[in-house]
């Protein structure tokens, strides 16, 4: 609870941003895409929000000036390779030492991001106000905000002339009520706010019912191009990828191989990702504890994720929510099948039961492993998903998608408030 005090400074503080803003705007230049900056929270860390917009700033980089701007640095080197023409900046790099002022900083919390914010204990003062430091030096182009706690600090404080984007990565619903609330109050500040699915698009629709931002849409992630071949769907190996947390269902994965390794125990699961060490260890006790050591592997993280999909003939998805489902499109892409649960949102929207892939609507493991054990038998079934899911893959290249962030930029230039092209809104 903010004291008497503190919400008179921050309305001071507030109506006179109001002012310098009113100023600036008098002599804000014309709408400008030709410059974009991207906001993440750490640009050399792996995971799917990182992957895909480097993957798009990589495509902008054709025709525009783009830049990647990092709140943190914790890498000496980048997970995914950095595309051509593309530069990165990091506000806070914690690879080197701090001067004695940005040491002080980095130990006080953030002001400007919810405590509910999942990114919270990444973000401090001191990135707080290099971001507000940068945001206000500049002076056109446009800035594109990748998960709330950025996109809350980017609608309070980007300047005109700048054209803002916000992109949603996870459900709505996923989010704690306080940021909800937050996201009601300044999401209608946007120029554009983009979902990846259609059912996130209604529910941000509802949401923002009482202040829209200009442009509302839907524009799914692209599929990277990935090393290796397409699979042969005769390895006898399942692949799960994702971050050591609660939301992707790992353990959930596991439960459901009891049910899989009792009718094929010559078939192994190889779990590619990464996370606190307490996590990690707990999934290897759960193993340990089922009896499936040896029959479940965890690989640890992989750069090139996609020669290892080509080295599988099934993926299984046992996520309790999902934002998109990035992976899901990269196991296409090798001819993979994806067996999935249908948990919110993004998998019904990508895999089309029993054409590319399996979705399981019921919670239970068993019933995913069940599932996994049907391709697994069913050969023909096997082979005829994993040529439909290539054939899904090539709806989301980025020859596809690519051309729609395009029409989108190219409609925030267009004066007033014009409502997007359809192949925009998706």
């Amino acid at each position: 609870m903010l004291t008497r005090g503190r919400r008179i400074v921050i309305r001071g503080a507030l109506g006179f941003l109001a002012l310098i803003n009113r100023i600036r705007a008098l002599r804000a230049p014309a709408p400008d895409t030709s410059t974009v900056r991207i906001l993440l929270l750490h640009a050399y860390g792996m995971g799917g929000t990182i992957r895909t917009s480097i993957n798009l700033a990589g495509h902008l980089a054709r025709t525009r000036d783009v830049e990647i701007i990092s709140l943190v640095r914790t890498a000496e080197e980048p997970f995914f390779t950095i595309p051509p023409g593309v530069r990165v900046t990091f506000l806070d790099d914690r690879t080197v030492p701090r001067g004695r002022v940005a040491q002080y900083l980095a130990r006080r919390p953030s002001r400007l991001v919810p405590p509910e914010e999942k990114a919270y204990g990444t973000m401090n003062l001191l990135t707080d106000l290099r971001l507000v430091l940068r945001l206000r030096r500049m002076r056109s182009g446009v800035v594109i905000g990748t998960r709330p706690g950025i996109n809350l600090i980017l609608t309070l404080f980007a300047p005109p002339g700048v054209l803002t984007v916000g992109q949603e990565h996870v459900t709505y619903d996923s989010h704690a009520p306080e940021l909800q609330a937050a996201i009601k109050r300044r999401y209608g500040r946007f120029d554009a706010f983009a979902t990846l699915t259609e059912a996130d698009l209604k529910h941000y629709r509802k949401a923002l019912k009482a202040r829209p931002p200009k442009r509302l849409v839907r524009i799914p992630n692209a599929v990277p191009h990935l090393a290796g071949d397409v699979s042969s769907l005769e390895e006898k190996v399942v692949i799960g990828i994702g971050r050591f947390a609660r939301a992707k269902g790992f353990d959930r994965l596991v439960n459901a191989w009891k049910t899989v390794a009792a009718a094929h125990p010559d078939w192994v699961l190889r779990i590619y990702g990464a996370g606190l060490p307490e996590r990690e260890e707990r999934l290897r006790t759960r193993i340990d504890d089922a009896g499936l050591a040896g029959s479940v592997q965890l690989m640890g993280s992989s750069p090139e994720i996609g020669v290892e999909l080509s080295k599988s003939s099934i993926y299984a998805v046992s996520s309790r929510y999902e934002g998109f489902g990035m992976t899901i499109l990269e196991a296409m892409s090798k001819g993979v099948p994806v067996v999935s649960f249908d948990c919110p949102h993004g998998p019904r929207e990508i895999i089309s039961h029993e054409h590319d892939g399996l979705l399981v609507r019921s919670e239970k493991a068993a019933a995913l492993g069940a599932a996994i054990s049907r391709v697994i038998d069913d050969e023909a079934l096997r082979r005829e998903m994993g040529a439909n899911a290539l054939r899904t893959a090539s709806a989301y290249r980025m020859d596809v998608i690519g051309p729609r962030w395009e029409a989108l930029l190219a409609d925030l230039e267009t004066p007033g408030d014009a409502e997007p092209e359809p192949a925009v809104a998706g």
